[in-house]
Parts: C-alpha cells; sequence; structure tokens
C-alpha cells in the first residue's frame, strides 16, 4: 500500500525496508510486544531498551545493526507485559 506524504500527494512514502517480519510466536498472546527501535546512535537505542528491561521481562538485543542508505541504528527487542518486574 502506498500513501503520500503530507504537502506530497505525487511522492509515495517508501516501505520501511529494513524492518523484518514479525515471528507468530513472538505475539501469540496477548501482552507479547515485538519493539523496533531507531535511533541517532547504539547507545541510545540501548539505553533505550534498558529501560523496557527495567519494567517488563524483557528478550533483549545484544547489539544494534545499521541498514545500508538508512540513518542510525536499529534494535529488536521482545517484551512480556505479563511479567512486569517489581521495583
Amino acid at each position: 500500500m502506498n500513501q503520500c506524504r503530507p504537502g506530497h500527494p505525487a511522492r509515495p512514502v517508501d516501505r520501511l525496508q529494513y524492518v523484518e517480519s514479525i515471528n507468530e510466536v513472538h505475539v501469540s498472546q496477548p501482552g507479547l510486544i515485538v519493539v523496533d527501535i531507531a535511533a541517532a546512535d547504539d547507545q541510545t537505542a540501548l539505553a533505550f531498551q534498558e529501560m523496557l528491561a527495567a519494567q517488563w521481562a524483557t528478550a533483549p538485543a545484544d547489539r544494534t545493526t545499521r541498514d545500508p542508505g538508512q540513518p542510525g541504528v536499529r534494535l529488536r527487542c521482545y517484551l512480556d507485559l505479563r511479567q512486569q518486574l517489581d521495583t
């Protein structure tokens, strides 16, 4: 599905090439979440992931990825909101 950018009706929005498909098992039950993070640098992406992990059970990523031609870095992690951590 192509959508147009606001103010640019003739220019379709490009599909996000860096987004990987989501494995069905990762969202097979209510409370399971796949989080895709885009950030300017590794430290920012990993710091945000740490904030999520401090609150919920998380399957963290150990590194970020860079996609050619795309700005910044990407990181994907998995959360289980059913298992809130004690603070």
